[in-house]
Order: structure tokens, then sequence, then C-alpha cells
């Protein structure tokens, strides 16, 4: 009863305010206004409340792009070859390398803190948002609200949408700046809401983790994630490898389901240690050469046999939980490896 009486002139305003901006939605100016209660009660102020959801429109376009989205059941799958040559690219390569000198003393100082290598970073900032220059446009508020309201993942736009607006009330990062996907991912990092308290840190000693203007946070913050996640330092992503045409791989075939991101990880085989893999036949693509015998990966051939394979070690799981999709994670990998190779000082690891 007392959050309904402190949200009651809000609450009044909101519904007002809905009416005409409404008109195709008729839904959601109601649902508005009992979100706001729920918000409330969540601890976002009745002020910060009734100045950003007042007039706030249902946006078309998010769900449009929502329900867009590929299905694993398509009959016609992508294929990888074909999305790294659209994000492996010259040109992103090329910005990526210039990036190393501009940032240096940010490189060096996330992989010193958080022992996760520069050209790791670079990559996981370039594939996100081409090294800060393409972070979305869409008003977060609005399209979190979109979200939520239509309701496919209720509760996991509901609870975004709270973490946005807490992040207004607290004074971290004004609406107009609060822009991002349609997915509500902000930032050069593309965290969501919820992910900047936990994760967003401080890279230049400035006293703010400013994620959406400032490029030591951003690549800070992108190692700290990592990090969370499992990174382990001085340790690879993973290799390139050679398959022999004569491969068993239904003897290969993983039996235990992963517990995380388990969709992309079912196409992985199970774990073997390198001793295994040298046994049986795998060899180094050019460029890569074997870890200690005792280290254990995963092989995944993302497009069929004999069109290019990946073993794959702890580190990989890592960039997987950034964004849980093998095509994602083997580009930001490959993309690392190119920004190290082409790097002339050394700087990168």
């Amino acid at each position: 009863m007392r959050v309904r009486r402190v949200l009651a002139l809000p609450l009044a305003i909101l519904l007002a305010a809905m009416q005409a901006s409404d008109a195709p939605t008729p839904g959601f100016g109601p649902w508005l206004a009992d979100f706001a209660a729920r918000a409330g009660a969540a601890g976002v102020s009745a002020p910060t409340l009734s100045r950003e959801l007042a007039g706030l429109a249902y946006d078309p376009r998010v769900v449009e792009l929502d329900r867009a989205q590929p299905d694993a059941r398509s009959a016609v799958q992508p294929r990888f070859d074909a999305y790294l040559a659209r994000h492996l690219d010259a040109a992103r390569i090329a910005r990526g390398g210039s990036r190393v000198q501009a940032d240096a003393r940010a490189l060096l100082a996330a992989q010193a803190r958080y022992g996760v290598p520069g050209g790791v970073l670079l990559a996981v900032w370039g594939m996100e948002t081409d090294y800060g220059a393409v972070t979305g446009r869409f008003d977060l508020v609005r399209s979190l609200a979109t979200l939520a309201y239509d309701g496919r993942r209720r509760t996991l736009f509901e609870g975004e949408l709270i973490a946005a607006l807490r992040l207004i009330d607290r004074g971290v990062v004004a609406r107009a700046n609060l822009r991002g996907s349609w997915a509500g991912a902000t930032g050069q990092p593309q965290f969501l809401p919820s992910s900047y308290d936990r994760l967003a840190v401080d890279g230049d000693a400035d006293g703010r983790a400013d994620i959406w203007g400032g490029e030591a946070d951003t690549l800070a913050s992108i190692a700290h994630y990592l990090s969370v996640n499992g990174w382990r330092a001085d340790a690879p992503w993973g290799m390139a490898v050679i398959v022999p045409t004569a491969l068993d791989r239904a003897r290969l075939r993983a039996t235990t389901p992963a517990a995380a991101c388990a969709k992309p990880l079912a196409r992985h085989s199970r774990w073997l240690d390198i001793a295994q893999w040298r046994a049986l036949g795998l060899t180094p693509a050019p460029g890569y050469s074997w870890a200690p015998d005792s280290a254990y990966a995963t092989l995944i051939e993302p497009d069929g046999p004999g069109q290019g394979a990946y073993l794959t070690y702890g580190n990989y799981r890592a960039i997987l939980a950034y964004n849980c999709s093998n095509f994602y994670a083997l580009s930001v990998a490959l993309l690392a490896d190119r920004l190290r190779a082409d790097d002339p000082a050394g700087g990168l690891r």
C-alpha cells in the first residue's frame, strides 16, 4: 500500500500521457502503469519513473527485429565461412591494428589486471561495436519496455528495464546517452543494463566506469567480463587444425550436455587431451602450434567435415559467455590471432 501511495501521482500522469500515443497497442499503457508500480517497489524513484516513462510509446520495429532472429529449425542454415568473410574483413582488421598504438596503455593495464590478452580485448570490442564506432541508436528504455510488453521473454526484459531505469536514477548515464541495440545492449562493450554493476570497471582511475565514452573503461570492462567467466591467463583460446579425412567423428561425440550455452556447445566433440588429438592424426594449421600434451580441447567443424576445423580450450568458453554463438566466438578468436600476428611491436599477447 505504501508503494501505491508514493506512485499514485506519477501513475496518473503516465496513464493520461499514454492514451494518445498508445492507439495502435491499447494494452501497452495499462501494462506500463503496472510495470511502474513494480519498478517503484524495486527501488526506482517516483520522479524518475514519471519523467522517463511518461509518453513512452511501443516500438513495432523492435518486435519486428526480435521475431526475425534466425531459428535453428530453419531449412537453410548460415555458413561460418560467409559469416567470417563479413566480420573478419580487411577494414575491421586495419581499424583494430590502429587501436593497438592508440590504446596501448589501456590494453597493457587491462592485460596486467585481468590476464586477458590485448588482442582478445580488441577483437571483442571490434566485433561488438567496430571499436566504438557503431554502438546502436535505439532508445534503450523504449526498446526494453517494448520487448517486456511483447512478452516472449518478459521476465528478462522487465528486469533489464528496471536495471536501465536504476542507472538513470543514480546518475550513471543520462537517458539521452542510454542508446544501444534493439535488444537492449548498450555502450562500447554492449553490456545489458543489469551487467553494468557486476562487470563495468573504471579503467582510467577517474572514479567512473564509463562504457559509453571511455575507451580505457571499455577495454577494462571487457577484460573483467571474460575474467569473471573463466578466462585463464597465459593460455590460448584454441587453434585451427587440419583433420584427417578418415577421422571417426561419431566416436568423438559429446554425451553430456553443457551446463551453459548448450546448443552451440552441442556442436563440439567431447574433451580429449592434446596427446589424444595428435594420435588421431590432427595437425596444426599454418601459424598455429600445439599446446602441451596435457591440455584438453574440443573439436568443432562449423561448416561440417573438411571445411575448416578448430580445437578449442577452456578460454573459448569465456568468449562464448560474452555471446553464446560459435560463429561469434570463433570470429573473435581469429580476429585476435590476426591482430597479434600483424602487431610489429609485439605489444599484444
